[in-house]
């Protein structure tokens, strides 16, 4: 699994960083592409849907996986993953049985039960945690709003409700620090085509810092964290990795920012906005709008986003297809289609598509996303690289080779820098090719 030369301990150095607190510095030159550093799992969950096409163990993605004899719920690669994962699925598979239907904690919940666990049992530093530990996260309890504070104490009543019976808890306050660092510091583990898989702790990578401009990107083998340069880095440079999806405007990456991690970005792109004015693109009409009517389309934009997230969990997808449709219609009368709005919903409206396997107007969706995703993304991007395997995929099931190998090629020119050249995934996509 670990075919590729081990990053060398002696490259990098925790720091503290002027006006970011920790961070993570290079103290010799690394290469686009360059593997800087690796991190297994502190802990780690699968999310419940995707439980019998990945081990929940190692993550790996398989057919012919094996059920746990208990709970029926839980399915592993093998003997050893099952012995190994037993120390965390025993906090839940008596308590599945015992629930049912009722069994439903979040992730945030199942992640931090596994991280009380293992504290317990292994209290001195793991290999997870070379650079920071578990115990030094910063929590950002003194910014944390009522709204905040009352979604923790949600997230503690399931703590106690679904696993008290396998657990000792720490008082409430205590208990109140923890998901305050869980939130600021957990990790979303996702697929080649960005799917999510579940949630992790990777200690050293959470020291990284956050950039618009990063100079590293963050992949997953299984349940290990790997660290690649996306740029040359040269030594002395600190290390950023970004945070969030680096697709839209200053403005809402910064509300994002300090919404979910409590600071604002100052990084070059930030400063500058010098890639605002594309992404925010206005049709050219015989008659421009006014400044007042794209400010109102942009609050419109960003009302539907969030009205849209909110829909999925109880629409169908034919009336979420009808809100896209709508929404894409309205916008398009001031914004372009490489508008990072209408790439939003076009990309929402893909997925509806793809769920819905309606392979042709994923397809055209996709096409229309592609080309301004290329412009708007940093070079090595896994949502380019995503889109392109997406593309692919799409073209070679309605049987358009030549148009799905061009697409494949794409996404693993990218995916090469950004996952290392031996990564199983890539090698996947090759006997895609192979296969056609």
């Amino acid at each position: 699994m670990r075919s590729e030369a081990a990053p060398q301990p002696g490259g990098l150095e925790r720091f503290a960083s002027p006006g970011k607190g920790r961070g993570l510095r290079a103290l010799r030159r690394y290469a686009a592409g360059e593997l800087l550093f690796d991190c297994p799992a502190y802990t780690a969950v699968l999310a419940v849907g995707e439980r019998g096409s990945h081990c929940d163990g190692c993550f790996a993605r398989k057919e012919g996986l094996s059920k746990c004899g208990r709970c029926k719920q839980a399915f592993y690669c093998n003997v050893e993953c099952q012995k190994e994962d037993w120390p965390m699925h025993k906090l839940e598979c008596s308590a599945m049985c015992a629930f049912g239907q009722n069994w439903n904690p979040s992730e945030t919940v199942r992640l931090t039960a596994r991280i009380l666990a293992k504290q317990k049992t292994h209290p001195e530093k793991t290999q997870s945690e070379e650079l920071l530990a578990v115990r030094e996260f910063e929590s950002h309890l003194d910014k944390l709003d009522n709204e905040k504070r009352e979604l923790i104490q949600n997230d503690i009543a399931a703590l106690h409700h679904f696993y008290s019976k396998h657990m000792e808890f720490p008082d409430n306050a205590a208990l109140v620090v923890l998901f305050a660092q869980v939130n600021c510091n957990g990790f979303t583990i996702e697929d080649e085509e960005l799917s999510h898989l579940g949630s992790a702790i990777f200690p050293d990578v959470a020291l990284m810092n956050h950039s618009c401009c990063p100079n590293v990107i963050v992949t997953y083998k299984g349940t290990l964290a790997e660290v690649r340069a996306v740029r040359e880095i040269e030594p002395g440079e600190e290390v950023f990795t970004s945070y969030i999806d680096l697709l839209y405007p200053t403005e809402d990456r910064n509300e994002r920012l300090k919404d979910s991690y409590f600071f604002s970005c100052d990084c070059r792109e930030c400063t500058t906005k010098e890639k605002d004015e594309e992404k925010l693109k206005i049709r050219k009409l015989n008659e421009p709008p006014s400044a007042e009517a794209v400010r109102d389309m942009i609050r419109y934009a960003r009302n539907v986003i969030e009205g849209f997230r909110r829909a999925k969990h109880y629409k169908s997808p034919s009336e979420l297809l009808e809100i896209c449709e709508l929404s894409l219609d309205k916008m398009g009368a001031v914004f372009e289609d490489s508008n990072v709005y209408m790439l939003h919903m076009m990309y929402q409206a893909m997925g509806v598509c793809l769920y819905m396997q309606d392979w042709e107007g994923a397809l055209r969706y996709g096409q229309k996303i592609i080309r301004p995703y290329s412009q708007h993304y940093p070079t090595y991007s896994l949502n380019v690289a995503s889109m392109w395997l997406k593309l692919g995929r799409l073209h070679m099931a309605l049987e358009n080779r030549p148009a799905g190998v061009k697409a494949l090629k794409r996404a693993i020119a990218i995916m090469e820098v950004a996952h290392g050249k031996d990564h199983p995934y890539i090698s996947e996509i090759k006997k895609e090719l192979e296969d056609h």
